[in-house]
């Protein structure tokens, strides 16, 4: 709705309101085109973060005021912005990454009750894990992946991916760590596991840009993994040659191209082999575009340390979609 306020000295608009109903930016906002879920799925998520949210929010309270509630809880003033609604803003922002002060404008609130909004929601939306098929449970940590894929016999695709980031100011020690390599940009590098439906497993081992994929899974425990559950194997790309080479009876990397000399036969068995590994694995790519879908991960804006919870939050919202392919 448009409010014009008109002056008594001339014919011209002195001042245009915008004036806009919590109810309808809801309605609008909670489309799947906006939040990239259906209604039911929305539907579920809001219960299922209700619960952490209201026990986060009355534990902030009690450490201010330094002693339990005297009143009953849903007393005082009401919230400027219901929990529904702060969900529904947090999927947004990181669908489309808007100004915080665009979203305001839709909920006829100040620019800071959504940018708390989202500090509140995006942590929870990053704790969810990751889920599976045919189970209510959840994968959080690199050890869960392994454990699971050992009991359903999974063979895991593992793949690196890296986003763009804000470079760090000038003087500051620690610049050109985010320095990709490939991308001769500031990164960030996440790794994704997937299984051979493509459906994401696990995103974490966040790192700089300069940081080798290969290393910045070592340095999450991979190789004690391996160790301890000996059945289960994985597909990778050339990037993670020397872990195949550590464990070549459960690591699968792309075969190496014969040299200059070689015969027809030689390269020609090297190809299909070749074709055949890149073919299996290359879901977990897919899987990578999928979570590009979102602007967030195209390229991200904000702050470098809040890009961790931001990948892992829609990584995790990508999985449940994928579980009902």
């Amino acid at each position: 709705m448009i409010v014009v306020c008109w002056s008594r000295r001339c014919e011209r608009p002195r001042e245009i309101v915008w004036i806009v109903k919590s109810r309808w930016a809801r309605a609008a906002l909670s489309h799947r085109i906006c939040t990239g879920l259906s209604q039911r799925q929305l539907g579920k998520l809001v219960g299922e973060l209700a619960g952490p949210w209201v026990a986060g929010e009355e534990g902030r309270l009690q450490a201010r005021r330094g002693r339990s509630r005297q009143r009953e809880a849903g007393a005082g003033p009401p919230r400027e912005l219901v929990f529904t609604d702060r969900v529904i803003a947090t999927l947004v922002i990181l669908r489309f990454q808007l100004p915080h002060a665009a979203l305001a404008v839709f909920y006829g609130v100040g620019r800071s009750t959504i940018t708390r909004a989202v500090g509140e929601v995006r942590p929870l939306l990053a704790a969810r894990g990751f889920a599976v098929p045919g189970s209510d449970l959840r994968l959080r940590t690199l050890a869960d992946v392994f454990a699971y894929a050992a009991v359903e016999g999974v063979t895991l695709r593992i793949d690196g991916t890296e986003v763009r980031v804000r470079r760090p100011r000038a003087c500051r020690p620690g610049r050109r760590a985010f320095v990709s390599g490939k991308m001769r940009q500031n990164t960030k590098k996440a790794t994704v596991i997937t299984d051979a439906d493509g459906r994401t497993l696990w995103t974490g081992a966040f790192r700089p840009g300069r940081q080798h994929d290969q290393t910045a899974l070592k340095t999450e425990g991979i190789c004690d993994l391996f160790e301890r559950f000996s059945s289960v194997n994985a597909m990778v790309d050339a990037g993670y040659r020397g872990l195949a080479k550590q464990f070549p009876d459960q690591v699968e990397a792309p075969p190496l191209k014969p040299g200059k000399n070689a015969s027809t036969e030689d390269l020609a068995a090297w190809e299909e082999t070749r074709k055949r590994q890149s073919s299996e694995r290359i879901c977990v790519e897919h899987a990578n575009a999928e979570h590009k879908q979102w602007r967030s991960l195209q390229r991200w804006i904000g702050r470098r340390e809040y890009y961790d919870q931001t990948h892992q939050a829609i990584a995790g919202l990508v999985s449940d979609r994928a579980v009902t392919r």
